[in-house]
């Protein structure tokens, strides 16, 4: 394994390939030709930095299994090859978008003038609030 190899490239080069009988309609040629594809990476195996690593988990969620392996399935072509380059293509922007380190959110200020505003609305609303409901003995 080579340290200035990409990525993307690593992980196309360590997943495994299987294809499936893909679901749903399509008459003859679904049930009798496998073209769903189901790319496994193990996501240990890619050496990811933590923040990274962190990252792809939060963004691929449901589709890394129990033992780590992300698992990118597509279906959406008739035929082996168009559906295996699908599969790797979102395997490769999957990655890509894990690698790009958000923006921090810079903390905005608020002057005198906007914290009384916002005050003044809040016990408006908490007056609004305060009105509502059964009406009282004590109204009438």
């Amino acid at each position: 394994m080579h340290d200035d190899e990409p990525l993307t490239a690593r992980a196309l080069r360590l997943a495994s390939e299987s294809f499936l009988a893909g679901s749903g309609p399509g008459g003859q040629n679904a049930n009798k030709v496998a073209t769903e594809v189901e790319l496994r990476v193990n996501i240990y195996a890619l050496r990811l930095s933590p923040p990274v690593f962190a990252r792809l988990r939060e963004l691929a969620g449901s589709r890394i299994a129990g033992n780590g392996d992300l698992i990118v399935t597509s279906k959406a072509h008739r035929t082996q090859d168009a559906n295996r380059q699908d599969a790797r293509a979102k395997l490769a922007a999957l990655l890509d978008e894990a690698q790009v380190q958000p923006k921090r959110r810079a903390k905005t200020r608020l002057n005198r003038v906007g914290k009384t505003e916002r005050l003044k609305v809040k016990k408006g609303r908490a007056a609004v609030k305060a009105n509502r409901g059964k009406p009282r003995a004590s109204d009438w």
